[in-house]
């Protein structure tokens, strides 16, 4: 299947939220409120446009979509930057070929470009880690709520760039409304 991924354009953002909303109904662990989060999170201070990436087939149709934001890991006066990879989606009948797999990698080397040094993601135990995701607790990286360790994971976007980081996750306020 032919598709291409590129940036999303703020003329889009309804579409996409279309998308993302059908892509979540039926998932077991959704509240299938994963729109309005990208809603809130597109007019937040946490919000990169050039980490918004949509997937896009060959009929120009938004077909999937993967969002990175700012978030920061914060121990006692530390104070580390990183991006939070939530949510990523893909069309109930464009799964399972592989574009969700392209928009993790594409926004992972976009972010990378951009200077970003990691991201956390809350997500798959057996999914993420082949993009090269670890358990946060590695580094002693924690979520700000209960969550089993091997579901909240880190990834360096540079060597070493979580070497000297520790502490607890603080997503921005739209994660919260």
């Amino acid at each position: 299947m032919e598709f291409l991924i590129r940036p999303e354009h703020a003329e889009e953002y309804s579409t996409t939220e279309e998308v993302i909303r059908n892509a979540f109904l039926d998932e077991e662990y959704s509240d299938q409120k994963e729109h309005l989060l990208v809603n809130r999170i597109r007019q937040s201070d946490a919000f990169i446009p050039e980490l918004s990436l949509v997937a896009i087939n060959e009929d120009k149709e938004i077909i999937g979509h993967i969002l990175l934001s700012k978030i920061t890991i914060i121990n006692g006066d530390n104070i580390a930057d990183s991006l939070a990879l939530a949510p990523v989606c893909v069309a109930p009948d464009h799964q399972k070929k592989g574009i969700g797999s392209q928009l993790i990698q594409e926004a992972l080397k976009v972010a990378k470009e951009l200077g970003n040094q990691s991201v956390i993601v809350l997500g798959h135990k057996d999914y993420y880690p082949k993009f090269g995701f670890k358990q946060a607790s590695s580094w002693n990286i924690r979520a700000p709520f209960e969550v089993p360790s091997e579901v909240f994971m880190a990834l360096e976007l540079a060597e070493n760039s979580l070497q000297n980081v520790q502490g607890i996750v603080h997503y921005s306020e739209a994660f919260s409304e």
